[in-house]
């Protein structure tokens, strides 16, 4: 919850003696005078820093970490190699793909002679039924993933690839029933079928070589990827590896038709902390984490602000911050946006995130404060309104009733009056008053729930 805290001035409120009462005056009640004074309203909020950016890098294929160039918490320039991955599953992959890729190539086509032709007929049912097995198990795996978010991705990601082979199936079978109406056609004499049976041919061929040079290019960018270099310039944070597993749902997925390329990468086992840490020679599965890349240069602050005081704040509010790791620091902030998604809260109620920027803090004596992480805790004071020349009354001359705020004023005669008033900023010791009151009048500040209506004031 959203506490509010406001900035007191000093010297606000002159409380007056109660010397000189009667007996018939309470004594429990005091009064103070309307002054001028300024006021600020703070809003106050958990926040977290954050950093500019994050970036996971992870192991596109099963290999070993053949070369680690960076060490834990080392700086690093954008476009710096970090790691290298040795992987001869994807050497082979590439060199299988390289191999199709020649065979597929087109060569000039040879007269064609109607008694030389033989086409074989082709049964691709027992090759389907595999591949149906094989995506049944990929989503029986895939449903095993504990996190929603992830096994929708995975879900959808697996209905893809199966439309991707029924579409490839069809257009193969569309080829083939083509072509066998061209050599049908052929064999019964008509001379317009050689020339159907040549492009038939040369459909299948053109449709064989651009399967095979995706394959090249897909197996190329997996091996230019064992590679690892820095998104950006930031702190590099090493992972863990799994120890290269290569069984259970990613044995699946690589097993599907394009490898799983379209599959969005999961969190490994290992990038949870279980796991051999990132080192040469060590085996790493596909998703493990290698390196994390942490942008540093500008530190962000995220703040949930409770749904009563979210609409008081706006970007540009300006807001001190101050960390539970250095006791005694203060840090300047600027909110740079309000969102406008809900969380819901353990109590009932909702929060809305505030993004601020985060600058240099220094401690109560002028020294410099240490620059913080991402992920420490702090507590973020908004400033949502400021009245440095407020028409001024101490916090507790306001009395709620209703939906109205009502203050006791000592009137003619010294008589208790009641007084609605109109609220501004509101401090913690004071607030302001934009109507109702004027400077000079005094006011109950103390007793002003018991007071009553023409009541005699001390």
């Amino acid at each position: 919850m959203t506490i509010r805290r406001g900035i007191p001035p000093l010297l606000v409120v002159l409380l007056l003696a109660l010397t000189g009462c009667t007996e018939d005056e309470p004594a429990h009640i005091a009064l103070a005078e309307v002054r001028r004074a300024p006021v600020t309203e703070v809003v106050e909020a958990p926040a977290t820093v954050g950093a500019r950016a994050t970036a996971t890098l992870r192991s596109p294929a099963p290999g070993t970490i053949a070369k680690l160039y960076v060490r834990e918490g080392q700086s690093v320039k954008k476009g710096q190699v970090l790691a290298r991955i040795s992987s001869p599953q994807t050497e082979a992959q590439l060199r299988q793909a390289r191999q199709a890729a020649r065979l597929a190539a087109p060569a000039v086509p040879a007269p064609v002679r109607p008694v030389d032709v033989r086409l074989a007929s082709f049964d691709g049912r027992a090759f389907d039924a595999k591949v149906s097995r094989h995506f049944a198990r990929a989503r029986k795996e895939a449903a095993r993933v504990r996190d929603a978010h992830a096994r929708r991705q995975l879900l959808s990601a697996i209905d893809l690839a199966e439309a991707q082979h029924r579409a490839q199936t069809r257009a193969l079978a569309s080829i083939t029933a083509q072509l066998n109406r061209s050599i049908s056609g052929v064999m019964s004499g008509v001379s317009s079928g050689i020339g159907g049976l040549t492009a038939s041919m040369a459909s299948l061929r053109a449709a064989s070589t651009s399967q095979a040079r995706a394959a090249v290019r897909a197996a190329e960018s997996t091996k230019k990827a064992l590679t690892v270099r820095a998104p950006f310039a930031g702190v590099v944070t090493l992972g863990r590896g799994s120890g290269g597993a290569t069984g259970g749902l990613d044995g699946l997925l690589s097993g599907l038709p394009g490898g799983g390329q379209q599959l969005p990468s999961l969190p490994s086992a290992g990038s949870g902390g279980s796991g051999s840490p990132v080192a040469v020679g060590v085996p790493v599965s596909a998703g493990d984490t290698v390196v994390t890349v942490t942008d540093v240069s500008e530190l962000t602050l995220a703040a949930d602000i409770d749904e009563t005081d979210v609409l008081l704040v706006e970007k540009g509010t300006k807001a001190s911050v101050e960390l539970d790791a250095v006791p005694g620091a203060g840090y300047p902030g600027r909110v740079t946006g309000v969102g406008v998604t809900p969380k819901e809260g353990t109590t009932g109620g909702v929060s809305y995130p505030v993004q601020l920027t985060l600058g240099s803090g220094a401690y109560d004596d002028g020294t410099k404060a240490p620059t913080p992480k991402p992920g420490m805790s702090a507590v973020a004071r908004l400033i949502v309104r400021e009245s440095p020349a407020a028409v001024a009354v101490p916090a507790s001359a306001i009395v709620s009733s209703g939906r109205e705020s009502v203050v006791w004023v000592a009137g003619g005669g010294g008589a208790a009056e009641r007084r609605t008033v109109k609220l501004g900023a509101q401090g913690d010791a004071v607030v302001e008053v934009l109507s109702g009151v004027a400077v000079g009048e005094r006011v109950v500040v103390k007793g002003a729930d018991s007071v009553r209506q023409g009541q005699r004031l001390p």
